[in-house]
């Protein structure tokens, strides 16, 4: 009975029979093979007509009675078959450029333009697949959210995506421009300038001041950049209302705070006896109702350096000499019974052109936590000198119990406690550490911290050489601020 027309053939392979595939490559290597054949014959041919053509001719020499008939014979077939095989490499040199030729030559050179041809489709094949591969991934990278802008050494547009020409205000058309030229932000400019070693740059999109970038430049090549551009403006907008929120939160409990205090510290010093018990109720509000205070003016200068920036009317010149004095004698203060041994290495002539009610603070926060973090008896050093590469280094080094690597870089967290039972008992808030790390930020400064559990610790915030200044004649006033507090905690 007939198959009906409308019925697909199975086409599974029977035991023993190769797949379509393995048949394929064996009927390309028997014709393979067969051509190898056919021009060997063919060479074989050729030769064996040279030699016929070189016998009669020395067969006619010979009749014309010239000696060594012969030899003449064999020179002249040699020579026929020479020059066939110059002719034909000379048509096959003469059909290199050429591709897809149908035109073949005779013999061996045949292999030679054979094999040509089979290079020259694979190079063709492996084009075409190497051109599909490149679009896929042109299209994979104009579809990426995220600005993407390959630049030159000379910082020329080579290539951007669709998602760079909308955030920085690039047309495709600008490639072979400039990039400093385009975007001309002097942020963006100096953060070029620095290289690819400097950290991811926050700035206003060209053109649209309600919109935050974070953008990033790494190296590309040999002589090439990849700057990448990511759209922070959710992450900017939750920011400010944190920020916000605990502004306000901080700010209106303030007075409350103020008032329960000072209820607090009036019936601690009434004239009248008082049951111990509820004397010691008393001093447990009062301590805790002075720690809520710290906590909040500390969220309340916090939440002022995240959201502000500093004008420049606001640094000036600042006798760092003179602000570290007062804060060395509050630290020994502090120590109180403990007997730290608190040492001093100070540059009396180095000041720093800065605000001083910022880098008291940061500079107390630094110093009283080295006071509460090491045992009674221990060494407190602080310095303030230019280190070899002539920046201003402020240093506190304690003998205190260290810190864990694990810990160092969460330690400018805000809250963020290594020992939460230790850091309440010594009076910490938690944003000591956050405080100093902006209040650097604000500087162009850097905070580093070294430390070894059991060894102690050293922390150093390094400022740009361009800030150190030679201290005038001229005093300068520093104000102090009761806003130090630790950040271990």
């Amino acid at each position: 009975m007939s198959q009906p027309d409308d019925v697909p053939a199975l086409t599974a392979s029977r035991p023993g029979e190769a797949d379509p595939a393995t048949r394929r490559r064996r009927a390309r290597e028997a014709r393979r093979v067969q051509a190898r054949l056919r021009a060997w014959r063919e060479e074989f041919l050729l030769l064996m007509g040279s030699v016929l053509v070189g016998a009669l001719l020395g067969f006619w020499i010979a009749q014309a009675g010239v000696p060594g008939a012969w030899a003449w014979a064999v020179a002249l077939a040699a020579l026929l078959y020479a020059g066939s095989l110059l002719l034909r490499v000379a048509y096959l040199a003469r059909s290199l450029p050429i591709s897809w030729t149908r035109r073949r030559t005779w013999g061996v050179p045949g292999l030679v333009q054979a094999r040509q041809r089979r290079q020259i489709r694979a190079w063709h094949r492996r084009q075409r697949r190497l051109i599909r591969l490149l679009k896929r991934y042109h299209r994979s990278a104009m579809s990426v959210p995220d600005a993407m802008v390959v630049v030159t050494e000379d910082r020329e547009i080579e290539w951007l995506n669709d998602a760079a020409a909308e955030m920085l205000g690039i047309n495709p058309t600008d490639q072979g421009l400039r990039i400093d030229n385009l975007v001309r932000a002097p942020a963006f400019v100096d953060w070029l300038d620095h290289g690819a070693d400097q950290a991811p740059l926050e700035i206003r999109a060209p053109g649209d001041e309600t919109r935050a970038l974070s953008l990033r430049i790494e190296p590309y090549g040999s002589d090439r950049y990849l700057l990448i551009g990511r759209d922070i403006t959710a992450l900017h907008r939750l920011q400010g209302v944190r920020q916000d929120f605990v502004a306000n939160v901080s700010h209106e409990l303030r007075t409350p705070l103020t008032v329960l205090a000072g209820y607090v510290e009036t019936l601690l010093d009434t004239d009248e006896e008082m049951d111990p018990q509820m004397h010691r109720i008393l001093s447990n509000m009062h301590q805790q109702s002075d720690r809520m205070r710290r906590i909040v003016e500390d969220l309340l200068l916090l939440s002022r350096l995240e959201t502000s920036q500093p004008d420049e009317e606001m640094f000036e010149p600042v006798d760092v000499a003179g602000l570290i004095r007062p804060i060395l004698a509050d630290a020994r203060l502090l120590s109180g019974e403990e007997g730290h041994r608190i040492e001093s290495d100070i540059d009396a002539d180095l000041c720093l052109h800065g605000v001083p009610r910022e880098l008291q603070s940061a500079f107390s926060n630094l110093v009283f936590n080295a006071v509460k973090y090491t045992p009674a008896g221990g060494r407190v050093a602080v310095g303030w000198t230019l280190d070899a590469k002539g920046r201003p280094v402020f240093e506190v080094t304690d003998s205190g119990i260290g810190i864990e690597a694990r810990h160092i870089p969460r330690l400018t967290e805000r809250f963020y406690r290594i020992d939460v039972g230790r850091s309440r008992s010594r009076g910490g808030t938690g944003l000591g550490l956050a405080i100093v790390k902006h209040v650097a930020l604000r500087h162009d400064a850097r905070l580093k911290i070294e430390s070894t559990p059991g060894k102690g610790s050293r922390f150093r915030v390094i400022f740009p050489a361009e800030r150190a200044i030679p201290c005038g004649a001229t005093p300068v006033g520093t104000s102090t601020d009761d806003s130090g507090r630790d950040g271990l905690d």
